[in-house]
């Protein structure tokens, strides 16, 4: 690939596209913050999903964020006419915005998802783009080598994509800002539950509605939560959204459980996190959440690629727990989505028992040298 050095005057207006989940905006961050403090003086706007865009509220890293109607356009309904004055208005709009530079945080992994990605950077006008290139990305002004899933970490990618413009910063944590008003409400959730700070973990049994295949068995979570009531006297809170299978959870257990699932808002739940002495749970935006919080996290991974989002944490504590089996991972390897919903067995999870994940939880719990 040829190499081209990075844009020859800073940019005044970028544009940030990452239309995802929670965990892949969380991801983005630390190149968000490379690029504010490279280019403190220019405008940087993200462009997010209706429903990841209290993450980044309030945050000093961004000025501003555009909402990207996303579901009015999965699959091929982009393509349908009648869809189509809708989103010629929204991309009309978008090139108002007069961006110089767009910095697509995106692996171009499939033919559509590679269509939609150009025809949105193309609607912007902008002169310098930034992004991924696996063989179909030689379009971007300014692409930087695509190696596969995992070959780097997912936060890695989005910093290598940053640095392409010029842009680093020496802090590479992830970000999620907590208002103080959700601290408040967190504070009081506790203090009804009879909690306090540290003393309490957090299980979360869900997995987000995208690959239920990264879940592990509700009843070893119960185990799990019961050893280590048992072991460092340590109530266990279970958080999570109407489906992630907090009620199965609870059915199953029998040391101390309280339930938070549904009770808190994005924001909430990361000053949930953060007064939380552990984190444990699979593969999911909460998990990410808990990272950005620096709670010690125990991160379960089966089908799911962990060397692409184990949880980013370089100045804090996390252990990735799973099988080390010859099939596992199978989904997101290479340039492509592979068994994205796992295969029927999921032996990567079935056989993962809850003394592997215990021992990381004790390592984690333990004090720290010094």
């Amino acid at each position: 690939m040829e190499v081209v050095s990075p844009p020859a005057s800073a940019p005044h207006r970028i544009l940030a596209i990452k239309l995802a989940d929670l965990g892949d905006v969380l991801n983005i961050t630390p190149a968000l913050r490379a690029l504010r403090h490279s280019f403190p003086r220019a405008r940087l706007d993200v462009l997010l999903n209706p429903h990841t865009t209290a993450l980044l509220q309030g945050s000093e890293l961004i000025d501003h964020i555009m909402v990207f109607p996303k579901v009015q356009y999965e699959g091929n309904s982009v393509l349908w006419p009648w869809r189509w004055p809708g989103l010629g208005g929204y991309l009309g709009g978008l090139r108002q915005q007069r961006y110089d530079t767009v910095v697509d945080f995106h692996h171009l992994t499939t033919p559509l998802g590679r269509l939609k990605q150009r025809l949105l950077i193309a609607a912007t006008g902008a002169k310098v783009t930034v992004g991924l290139d696996n063989g179909h990305g030689n379009w971007f002004t300014h692409p930087v080598p695509d190696r596969g899933f995992g070959i780097m970490p997912e936060g890695a990618y989005w910093l290598a994509l940053a640095k392409r413009l010029g842009a680093e910063s020496a802090d590479t944590r992830l970000h999620l800002p907590v208002a103080p008003a959700d601290a408040a409400a967190a504070d009081r959730l506790l203090a009804e539950a009879g909690l306090v700070p540290g003393r309490f973990v957090v299980l979360h049994p869900g997995s987000g509605g995208f690959s239920l295949a990264r879940r592990w068995e509700a009843a070893k979570f119960a185990r799990l939560a019961a050893a280590l009531w048992r072991q460092h006297d340590l109530a266990a809170v279970v958080v999570g959204s109407a489906d992630d299978g907090a009620d199965e959870l609870l059915a199953e257990g029998s040391s101390p459980l309280i339930d938070f699932s549904q009770r808190t808002s994005l924001g909430q739940l990361a000053a949930l996190l953060q007064r939380a002495a552990l984190f444990v749970g699979a593969d999911s935006g909460v998990m990410h959440m808990a990272a950005a919080m620096q709670t010690p996290v125990v991160a379960i991974f089966g089908p799911s690629n962990h060397l692409a989002w184990a949880p980013w944490t370089p100045t804090s504590r996390s252990e990735v727990v799973r099988l080390d089996i010859s099939c596992s991972p199978c989904a997101y390897v290479g340039h492509g989505l592979g068994w994205r919903h796992g295969c029927p067995e999921r032996t990567c999870l079935a056989d993962l028992g809850v003394a592997q994940v215990l021992a990381a939880a004790d390592r984690l719990l333990a004090p720290t040298p010094g």
